[in-house]
């Protein structure tokens, strides 16, 4: 079997499978059409539940999960997947980075932690690389005071925007919680 493959043909083996699982759409289309032009079969999952799907139907070599996704959490999936199929190399997105979610995904057999924004080559480079290093080239490591703020952030999203409920779930005073929020953090 033949498929179209940037201005030509190639023979399906030539391809290599990569399943994507990312809710946000247009993001999935842009990354999804950038990854088949660098040679990938690419299948795409809005959500965990359907990622696995996919898996269970054909294992995939590579897997690019969002870690934050309405449903299933990504590090369930990287568990999942590694659970159908040992050998898929899993590279885990995410707009909210933290030190302790890239530990848990790398211990669960992610090969690598990108935060979003990134291009389609470092996803590639993070595929590839596979295990020789948890570090892609190019791709940016955040200071202590910008994983800080992610979390900050993460945590006043996931209580609706209150400030209070928020710091109380940092175990920090409300204020000390609007002071940090007014602050500007560098990347």
């Amino acid at each position: 079997m033949f498929r179209f493959f940037g201005g030509g043909y190639r023979v399906n083996e030539a391809l290599r499978s990569v399943l994507l699982v990312e809710d946000d759409d247009a993001f999935r289309r842009v990354l999804a059409r950038a990854l088949q032009a660098r040679g990938f079969e690419v299948r795409g999952a809005a959500n965990g539940e359907e990622g696995l799907r996919l898996a269970r139907e054909e294992s995939p070599e590579y897997a690019v999960v969002d870690l934050k996704m309405e449903g299933m959490f990504g590090l369930e999936v990287v568990r999942e997947l590694r659970a159908i199929d040992e050998s898929t190399r899993v590279v885990v997105l995410t707009g909210y980075g933290s030190i302790a979610t890239a530990l848990q995904a790398i211990h669960l057999g992610a090969v690598h932690y990108l935060t979003k924004p990134c291009d389609a080559d470092t996803v590639v480079a993070a595929l590839e690389r596979g295990l020789e290093s948890t570090v892609v080239e190019g791709a940016e490591v955040p200071t202590l005071a910008r994983v800080e703020w992610e979390h900050i952030h993460r945590v006043l999203l996931d209580c609706g925007g209150s400030i209070s409920e928020a710091a109380r779930r940092l175990g920090i005073h409300r204020r000390s919680l609007q002071r940090k929020l007014a602050k500007p953090v560098r990347r």
